[in-house]
């Protein structure tokens, strides 16, 4: 029902804002990542998610949509609810759930407050399949801080190869030789697409 509010910022807690919008005030449950990128400016746009019940309304707001994607995908997961997803997410950065669940990654999952074991597992059980399908990730590789590895798959993409195949090729090469310069990780790459 109601998708974004933009307006002025009137109140700014860890937990929640109060924006006006056309002389309504919006009270709005945000997480601690939303909390460190809304700055202090007096106009606010944040993406929401309206949380119906019998006994209330809440308005949940984000930052960016993505932290909205992840909240919605882990309220879909039996026994998660709003305050559990929240904590979640002020908790890792969307993109570390996300990761972590792409990747199966039950104690990086299961370091949040108030996440055992089995949750952890159901988590990643009922969501990587969702995940990888609506982040367009293939199949999972262990996450690498490797610079020579993007800027490679950076220049693949340029010259029009797409990513997903780009990245199995590239992942090949460097297993051989890990210490290769982007020029030469883009040749092997390129005889092997």
């Amino acid at each position: 029902m109601i998708t974004h509010l933009k307006g002025k910022l009137v109140e700014k807690n860890p937990t929640y804002v109060v924006i006006e919008c056309s002389g309504v005030g919006y009270f709005v449950n945000i997480s601690l990542n939303t909390f460190s990128k809304v700055g202090d400016s007096e106009n606010i746009s944040l993406f929401t998610h309206l949380q119906v019940k019998e006994d209330s309304h809440t308005l949940f707001g984000f930052a960016e949509r993505s932290e909205r994607e992840i909240f919605r995908l882990l309220l879909s997961v039996s026994g998660i609810g709003s305050s559990t997803a929240r904590t979640m997410l002020s908790s890792l950065e969307p993109a570390q759930i996300r990761d972590a669940i792409a990747n199966g990654d039950v104690p990086t999952i299961q370091s949040i407050k108030g996440i055992g074991a089995k949750t952890a597992q159901r988590v990643i059980l009922d969501l990587r399949d969702k995940i990888l399908k609506v982040y367009d990730i293939g199949e999972v590789s262990a996450p690498a801080n490797n610079t020579n590895k993007e800027e490679a798959l950076s220049a693949l993409e340029v010259l029009g190869f797409v990513r997903r195949s780009a990245e199995k090729v590239v992942d090949k090469v460097l297993i051989q030789d890990p210490s290769l310069s982007v020029e030469n990780i883009i040749k092997l790459a390129l005889k092997n697409l």
